[in-house]
């Protein structure tokens, strides 16, 4: 049976839940969008979800914002697909939905409110454009990425044997 996520803002204008199959929060991801919407540490972790079992009290609270991307790999500005979806009343990021891949939801562990399962290791990734000011703390066994990893949010879940039915 998946996990049910229980998440909100910080007034709590927006709750949520949602079924999660990936609920470890392992991924770290530095780039500067994710950096800016909600990583304090220079950096975001972003969950995986079933968007079909997303149930959200307090819609009218909710944000979108879809980022525009330029960089070395875009050289012509791009907006993005992701809708990361933000609480208007008080700030606080929720969750980034794409419309590329309709059936997942990818809720940030910051906004979850359940107890999470602790990673055995970490993916670092989008190191190319961290801040200058973030020092990584890569652990034994942790990965790191320049950009994106191969592996899936959903394979790392099955590799490491924390994928939960």
């Amino acid at each position: 049976m998946p996990v049910m996520l229980k998440g909100s803002c910080r007034c709590g204008a927006v709750r949520f839940e949602v079924e999660s199959h990936t609920p470890v929060p392992f991924m770290l991801c530095y780039c500067s969008i994710c950096r800016k919407q909600q990583g304090g540490g220079g950096f975001a972790i972003n969950l995986g979800a079933d968007y079909e079992t997303m149930n959200v009290r307090g819609k009218r609270s909710l944000g979108v914002y879809r980022a525009e991307i330029e960089d070395d790999e875009h050289p012509h500005c791009d907006v993005s697909t992701g809708e990361r979806n933000f609480c208007k009343k008080c700030g606080a990021a929720l969750w980034l939905y794409d419309p590329t891949w309709p059936d997942l939801v990818h809720p940030f562990a910051s906004a979850i409110d359940s107890d999470l399962p602790k990673p055995t290791e970490k993916v670092h990734l989008m190191l190319k454009y961290k801040a200058n000011w973030v020092e990584p703390v890569i652990g034994r066994q942790d990965k790191v990425f320049d950009v994106y990893p191969e592996e899936s949010i959903a394979d790392w879940h099955k590799r490491t044997g924390m994928w939960v039915e």
